[in-house]
C-alpha cells in the first residue's frame, strides 16, 4: 500500500493526468455513447495545459496537494456535466453557474438523473483516502518526491497543449449544434469555445440597436415568408381581431404537461376531461405546439407567454436580464388600464421572480405567504389551494370594474408527480402502477380537476363570460430514461416518440361567444403572446412591439425552434422535427405525423437558416433593452 502511495507521491503530475483522461473516457462512454480516441486528444491537451501550468507555479512541497485538489475538482465537474446531461441532454456551460442555487428547489427532479454508475468519477479518490489512512502511521516522510519536471520540458508541452487546444477549438468554433461541438472540442475546450463565442456575440450587440433589430426581422420574415405565400396577415385587418377586446385575461401555465394527455383514456377514464371539454365547446386549439425553453425551464415559459421573444438559451432570462425593461403583455395592458398579477406557490426567489415580474411589468405577484401550504408537493401547495386565492382576488378587482390579466402557474403536475391519496381522482391501472407513468397520469388528472373547479367558480362569480382563457404546458414531463417509447405506446394505446411527444406541449384559448377550432399547423410558445394580443385588438406594430413569434390565427406559414433539450438548431414545421449533425446536412428528420425517418429533408434548408438568424436577432434584441430605472 505505502508503494502505490508513493508513486502518486512522487509523481502527482502524471498520475493525475492519467486518472483524469481515465475520467474523461468514462464520460465520454457516459454522454456521447461510445470514446473515440481522437477525440480524447482534445480531452488530453486542455488538461495539460492545466496541470503543466500548475506544475510550473507549484513549489515541490506543494505538488502532491495541488495535483489531488484538480483531480477533486475535474471530478466533480465530470459528474456534475453527467447528471446535467442525463437530465438536459445537453453539457452545461459555465453559464450554468448563474442556476446552481435552483438546485435545492428541484432536489427530487434532479435525484431522479443521477445514476450510480457515476460515482466512477471518484472510485480513485475513495481509494486514494483509504490507503492514506491505512499507512498514516507507518508513512516514510522521505518518500516525498524534492524533485520536479524541468522547466523547461513543462514548458514545452504548455505550449504545445495551449497550441493544439487552440486548433481544435478554431477548427470546431462555427459548429451550431452544441453538443456535436461538446463532443469534438471536449468539455474543457468547449467551455474556452464558449467564452470566445459570447464575447464575439456581445461585442456585435454594442454596435447594433432595437431599431435595427426590428427592421432586420421584417426584412427577414418577408424573406422567410415569400411574395404570394400568404404568411401574417396584418393585425387590424386580420382573423379574429379584437374578438375578446376588454375581456378580462386568464392564463394558465401547466407545469410538465405533454400534449398526449389530451383526449387520453386510462382503464376506461378520461386523464382531461376538463380540458376535453374545453376543446369541444369553442375553444382554439394548437396540437402542434412544442417547448421552446432554455435553462430557466417554468420561469422562461413564463417569459415566452409574456414577450413572444426567444428565450437566450443559455441562462434562465430571469437570471440574465431580470434587470431590464422588457416590452411585454402586462405592459401592453397597462395602456388599457389593466391590473396584472401573477400566482406561484413556491417563494418568488426561485428562480428569481422577484426580479422577473417587475422586469415582465406585473403590478403585483402572489407567493408562498399568499397560500395555506397544504403540501401538495415540494414546491407547496396544491393547485386548488392556488385557484382558491387566485379567485378571491381577481373577484375583488371583478367587484370594482377592474379589467385584469391574471397568469397562474400551476405546479401540481410537476416531476417526481406523486400525488397524495386524498388528492386523487383516477384510478391507475396495474400495468402503471408504481410506475412514472402512473404517477403522471394521476398527477395530470389532478391539474385538470382543479383547473375545472377553478373554472366553475370562475361561472358562479359571474367572471366567466368576461374572460378570455389561455391554457397551455410549459414542458415536457416525462424522462426518457424511465419511459421507453415501445412500453409508452403498448400501456397507453399511442404513438409516441421520445422526442416529438415529449417536447409537443398544448395550446388552447378560449373566448366567450367565440366559435373556436382545432389549427393543424405548427406552433411555439413563441407565439401565444402575439396570438393573444390580436384577439384583444392590439396591434403590435402600431404599439412598436418587437415579438420574434407569430400570431396563429393568421399564419399559413410557421416554424419554430428550440432552446434546450436538443441542439441549437433544433426546428418543427408543419411536416417534420429536425436535429441538426455539425450542421443541416447532417442532421437528422422525423416526420410529424408517422414519426418515421425522413431520408431526405433538403428543402427544409430555407426553414433552418431562418430560425438560426431569428435567434441570433432575438438574443441581440435583449441584449439591447435598456436597465429599470426603478
Amino acid at each position: 500500500m505505502n508503494s502505490i502511495l508513493n508513486v502518486f507521491r512522487k509523481s502527482p503530475f502524471w498520475t493525475t493526468f492519467i486518472l483524469v483522461m481515465v475520467k474523461m473516457a468514462f464520460f465520454r462512454q457516459f454522454t456521447f455513447g461510445g470514446i473515440q480516441v481522437d477525440r480524447l486528444l482534445s480531452d488530453a491537451a486542455a488538461v495539460l495545459v492545466l496541470l503543466c501550468v500548475f506544475e510550473l507555479i507549484t513549489t515541490s512541497r506543494w505538488k502532491s496537494l495541488v495535483f489531488n485538489t484538480t483531480n477533486v475538482i475535474l471530478s466533480i465537474l465530470l459528474f456534475s456535466c453527467t447528471v446535467y446531461f442525463t437530465f438536459f441532454g445537453n453539457i452545461p456551460t459555465y453559464t450554468v453557474l448563474h442556476s446552481l442555487d435552483q438546485v435545492g428547489g428541484v432536489k427530487e427532479s434532479v435525484g431522479s438523473a443521477i445514476s450510480l454508475k457515476f460515482f466512477v468519477f471518484f472510485l480513485d479518490l475513495a481509494l486514494l483516502a483509504v490507503l492514506y489512512l491505512l499507512t498514516l502511521r507507518s508513512r516514510d516522510d522521505k518518500a516525498e518526491s524534492k524533485s520536479a519536471a524541468k522547466p523547461l520540458y513543462v514548458g514545452i508541452a504548455l505550449l504545445v497543449a495551449i497550441g493544439a487546444s487552440f486548433l481544435y477549438i478554431r477548427t470546431d468554433m462555427k459548429i451550431t449544434n452544441e453538443l456535436v461541438q461538446a463532443e469534438r472540442l471536449g468539455v474543457l475546450n468547449y467551455q474556452v469555445a464558449t467564452a470566445v463565442n459570447l464575447a464575439k456575440d456581445k461585442k456585435a450587440v454594442e454596435n447594433g440597436s432595437a431599431l435595427e433589430t426590428m427592421e432586420t426581422l421584417e426584412q427577414l420574415e418577408q424573406s422567410f415568408i415569400g411574395e404570394g405565400e400568404g404568411g401574417v396577415v396584418e393585425a387590424g385587418s386580420s382573423n379574429f381581431f379584437g374578438v375578446a377586446k376588454g375581456k378580462n385575461v386568464i392564463a394558465i401555465q401547466l407545469e410538465s404537461f405533454q400534449d398526449m394527455m389530451i383526449g387520453l383514456k386510462v382503464g376506461g377514464q378520461e386523464v382531461t376531461p376538463v380540458l376535453n371539454d374545453l376543446i369541444n365547446k369553442n375553444s382554439f386549439y394548437f396540437p402542434n405546439m412544442f417547448q421552446q425553453i432554455g435553462l430557466g425551464n417554468t420561469s422562461d415559459a413564463e417569459f415566452l407567454m409574456n414577450t413572444g421573444i426567444y428565450p437566450i438559451g443559455n441562462v434562465a432570462m430571469s437570471k440574465a436580464y431580470g434587470d431590464r425593461e422588457i416590452p411585454s403583455l402586462p405592459r401592453l395592458l397597462a395602456k388599457q388600464n389593466y391590473v396584472s398579477n401573477t400566482f406561484h406557490v413556491n417563494d418568488v426567489t426561485y428562480w428569481d421572480r422577484q426580479d422577473l415580474y417587475p422586469a415582465l411589468g406585473f403590478d403585483k405577484y402572489y407567493d408562498r405567504p399568499s397560500f395555506v401550504n397544504d403540501e401538495f408537493n415540494g414546491l407547496g401547495a396544491s393547485d386548488g389551494e392556488m385557484y382558491r386565492v387566485g379567485l378571491e382576488k381577481l373577484t375583488e378587482l371583478h367587484k370594482k370594474n377592474q379589467p385584469f390579466y391574471a397568469h397562474f402557474i400551476a405546479t401540481s403536475s410537476h416531476h417526481p408527480f406523486w400525488v397524495k391519496k386524498e388528492f386523487k381522482n383516477i384510478e391507475i391501472p396495474v400495468e402503471l402502477s408504481g410506475t412514472q407513468l402512473g404517477h403522471y397520469v394521476a398527477a395530470t388528472n389532478y391539474a385538470d380537476k382543479a383547473l375545472g373547479d377553478f373554472i366553475e367558480n370562475l361561472k358562479k362569480n359571474g367572471m366567466w363570460e368576461d374572460t378570455i382563457l389561455v391554457v397551455y404546458g410549459d414542458h415536457h414531463g416525462l424522462q426518457p430514461k424511465e419511459n421507453d417509447p415501445a412500453w409508452v405506446e403498448k400501456v397507453l394505446g399511442i404513438n409516441y416518440d421520445e422526442r416529438i411527444s415529449r417536447f409537443n406541449v398544448p395550446l388552447l384559448i378560449h373566448a366567450p361567444g367565440v366559435e373556436g377550432k382545432t389549427y393543424g399547423g405548427v406552433a411555439g410558445q413563441i407565439d401565444m403572446m402575439p396570438t393573444v394580443a390580436n384577439m384583444l385588438g392590439i396591434s403590435l406594430k402600431d404599439e412598436g412591439y418587437t415579438v420574434f413569434g407569430k400570431d396563429l390565427l393568421n399564419t399559413k406559414r410557421n416554424v419554430v425552434a428550440m432552446r434546450a433539450y436538443s441542439p441549437k438548431g433544433t426546428f418543427f414545421n408543419d411536416e417534420i422535427m429536425f436535429i441538426p449533425g455539425k450542421g443541416f446536412e447532417d442532421g437528422t428528420a422525423i416526420d410529424l405525423k408517422t414519426m418515421e425517418p425522413v431520408e431526405d429533408f433538403s428543402k427544409h434548408r430555407a426553414d433552418y437558416d431562418y430560425i438560426i438568424e431569428v435567434m441570433k436577432l432575438s438574443d441581440g434584441y435583449m441584449k439591447l433593452l435598456p436597465k429599470r430605472t426603478e
